[in-house]
């Protein structure tokens, strides 16, 4: 736990000084996502292009469109 609190801490202090708590909240969010994105695909949790493709068409359908 102390290694992710550096870690905000240490993407907090590169942010502007202006930034907003919302902004904050928005990059850690962000850094978060990606970090989880990186670890999908190190567990090998990824779909290629073609999934990817057959998938949006499949919700495309089901939403009539």
């Amino acid at each position: 736990m102390a290694k992710a609190k550096a870690e905000a801490l240490e993407l907090i202090k590169q942010l502007p000084d202006d930034v907003t708590t919302g902004g904050i909240i928005e990059e850690l969010f962000f850094k978060q996502q990606v970090e989880r994105g990186l670890q999908d695909v190190q567990e090998g949790r990824v779909l290629t292009h073609q999934e990817l493709k057959e998938r949006i068409a499949g919700w495309r359908k089901s939403a009539g469109r």
